[in-house]
């Protein structure tokens, strides 16, 4: 996973626009097998109904009919994906509720997928939705995509919440120590907590202790997301 990460961040750094970084994260999923990608941002306020911003590379005529047909409030992956950020796959017994959402969107080509969300701790969150029209998702295969779609859902998130306005979720640049910094750093490099003790002779139990004050500082909703937020505002250069 380091080259992957690196490269992730690296291609995501110094982008300004909502088009260039949405582009990015398509790109991405194809290189992850999915022809389709979906990403929504929700906004902590106004708390009756938050402003939710969704970009998606879907047949124009299928965002019409979500648009129109009030899907996003009934979607389950998206009320799933408020309430959780485990991946979730596609299913028949998922959208069962929803029989209509189901039948429509395989219509358009949209027949396998999953989602990972992201939620930060100020009530605003981001779903990555990866999609195509076959090859059912096996268990083998999503776990090896679960960790790359958590980096990029978190990586989305930075890098499109400031373009479309969302509320900023804290001080990126809360004062972290120096052996926080270390422990982010080896962590951004694809680490286990056990591998970064060997290599800072500190035991587990303080590299996680290192690892939950930073994720603390930095407002961030999990390790993955505290490395994110400190590689994007310079804290790792």
């Amino acid at each position: 996973m380091k080259g992957w990460a690196e490269e992730l961040l690296t291609a995501f750094d110094g982008l300004t626009c909502e088009e260039s970084v949405f582009r990015g994260i398509e790109s991405t999923a194809r290189s992850l097998g999915f022809d389709y990608c979906a990403y929504g941002l929700r906004a902590p306020w106004p708390v009756s109904r938050p402003k939710v911003s969704i970009f998606s590379n879907y047949p124009s005529a299928w965002c019409d009919r979500y648009r129109d047909a009030g899907y996003l409030r009934r979607d389950p992956t998206v009320v799933h994906g408020a309430k959780s950020q485990a991946p979730v796959v596609w299913s028949q017994a998922l959208f069962s509720p929803v029989a209509d959402l189901w039948s429509e969107a395989r219509a358009f080509g949209l027949r396998v997928g999953c989602a990972q969300s992201s939620l930060m701790p100020n009530g605003s969150g981001g779903m990555l939705t990866l999609a195509r029209a076959h090859d059912e998702i096996t268990a083998t295969e999503m776990a090896a995509n679960q960790t790359r779609m958590r980096w990029l859902v978190n990586v989305a998130h930075m890098t499109l919440a400031p373009l479309v306005s969302l509320p900023k979720e804290g001080d990126a640049r809360a004062r972290l120590t120096q052996r926080e910094l270390e422990v982010l750093k080896w962590t951004a490099d694809g680490k286990s907590s056990g591998q970064i003790s060997d290599i800072l002779t500190i035991s587990i139990d303080t590299v996680n202790f290192h690892v939950k004050n930073a994720v603390r500082k930095l407002s961030a909703a999990n390790k993955t997301a505290a490395v994110v937020r400190a590689a994007m505002t310079g804290l790792l250069a």
